[in-house]
This record gives C-alpha cells, structure tokens and sequence, in this order.
C-alpha cells in the first residue's frame, strides 16, 4: 500500500514539474501559419541557450530602420543542420524568412535565412 502511495505522489510530482517544461517551448506568440521575409543586415547574432538570437536593421518606410528580433532554436539543434557561431557575423546582408509574432511588433520565429553567397540554413 506503501509503495502505491509513494508512486502515486512521485508521478504527480514529475506531472507538476513538467508543466512549466512544457510552457517554454510554445509557439503561441509566433503565426506559425504565416511566413513573413525582411532583408536587412545583421546587427547582433547570440548563440545563446536555449536560443539563439538574429538581430537585424530592415529597411523600412520614408527610409526609417526598422529594427527586428528573431528567435532561433538551441545551438545544438543549429549545429545539427550545418549552423556555425560564425555563420553571422555583423554586418552581414541576409534574407530571412519568418513566422511573425502575433502582436505585429517586429520579429518573429526563423524559419530560414539566406547569407549573401546564396547559402540557405533552416531553423530546425
């Protein structure tokens, strides 16, 4: 009976911790049916966990910068379809290619980028 007890209570442990685990990897925020492409160069590339990050100035209207955030998936998931930390470096001209946040604010979740040499790396 001991032991019923004492696996029920560790399952709704583990239940309960897996809850906030769960909540960090929603895509709530993002129009993961919509995809949105900007040009701009590169302003800041953080290869950070648990995401990397694109930063980038858009050429916007009346020739205002816009300035865009974009949120990337981990290094290592990065890694694993050809990414490098040097694969972005600052001043870099690219084409991104992005799910936008919900809000209309500017950014969004890559989907891909295209670096100046024409090379495509997905966000997977």
């Amino acid at each position: 009976m001991r032991h019923k007890a004492a696996s029920a209570a560790l399952v709704a442990g583990m239940a309960v911790l897996a809850g906030p685990a769960s909540a960090h990897h929603s895509f709530s925020m993002f129009d993961m049916n919509k995809t949105v492409a900007v040009t701009g160069t590169v302003t800041e590339f953080r290869w950070t966990n648990p995401h990397a990050w694109l930063h980038l100035d858009v050429p916007g209207a009346g020739g205002a910068t816009d300035a865009w955030a974009v949120e990337m998936t981990s290094p290592n998931n990065l890694v694993k379809t050809g990414w490098r930390r040097s694969s972005l470096k600052l001043g870099d001209k690219v084409k991104v290619n992005l799910h936008p946040l919900v809000n209309g604010k500017k950014g969004g979740s890559l989907a891909n980028v295209t670096l100046a040499n024409g090379q495509t790396l997905e966000n997977k």
